[in-house]
């Protein structure tokens, strides 16, 4: 009778061991699984891109300009209309170097597609893969912005875009989302209008201070002239 009791309480203390090794192994898997789905991806790699800050640089002027942009924005497709041609002049004229942010904070108008974020991925693919044709897509991606809420562009449409860009290389990119989540930590990172703590888009600084879209066009006229 005491042999059994022995043999029942082992068979307890197996029993309990085991349930402690199982659950230390699911909390294992559930922290790397969050870890892998809050991780800011693979950084794209280029000569024109920072990978740290996600800028998109052109030309090498003393004065940099920073400008975040979600291409379903409209405002930032009227802001490109009004400078975009001025600022990229002034960058390959070296006379500045401009820097351009692609974010995405306007999934929720694209009925589903979340094509913000599907757009600046495609601009980091294209500044990866062909970096000569990026400004030249960003561009197009502008001529073609699609309305708010509407589905936005197919995958299939941005690569045609980045074929008439001369980025055709980027399309296996594109169609994976290589770089969504690195897009979604960079627009964490947008700074902040430091009146309310909010920010949006367009959002522009001059040499790294943002500035209220009120005082663009006072503020690129000291520069730009």
């Amino acid at each position: 009778m005491a042999a059994a009791k022995s043999n029942t309480n082992w068979f307890v203390i197996g029993v309990s061991a085991a349930v402690v090794v199982v659950l230390a192994v699911l909390a294992l898997v559930v922290v790397n699984l969050n870890n892998q789905a809050t991780a800011p991806g693979p950084a794209p790699k280029s000569a024109i891109v920072n990978d740290k800050t996600g800028a998109i640089s052109f030309g090498s002027g003393e004065d940099t300009i920073d400008t975040y942009v979600d291409f379903m924005c409209p405002v930032c497709g009227q802001f490109e209309d009004a400078y975009g041609e001025q600022l990229q002049g002034a960058a390959a004229d070296d006379k500045i170097t401009l820097n351009i942010h692609p974010i995405s904070i306007l999934d929720r108008a694209s009925q589903g597609t979340e094509f913000s974020t599907r757009a600046a991925n495609s601009m980091y693919c294209v500044a990866t893969e062909a970096p000569d044709a990026a400004l030249d897509y960003f561009n197009l991606l502008f001529t073609n912005q699609p309305e708010e809420n509407t589905a936005g562009l197919a995958d299939d449409q941005l690569i045609e875009l980045a074929k008439q860009a001369g980025a055709a290389g980027a399309a296996d990119c594109i169609t994976d989302g290589t770089y969504s989540r690195f897009v979604a930590t960079r627009t964490e990172e947008t700074p902040t209008d430091p009146a309310t703590g909010r920010f949006g888009t367009p959002t522009v600084a001059i040499n790294g201070d943002r500035i209220d879209n009120s005082e663009i066009a006072t503020e690129f006229a000291k520069i730009l002239g």
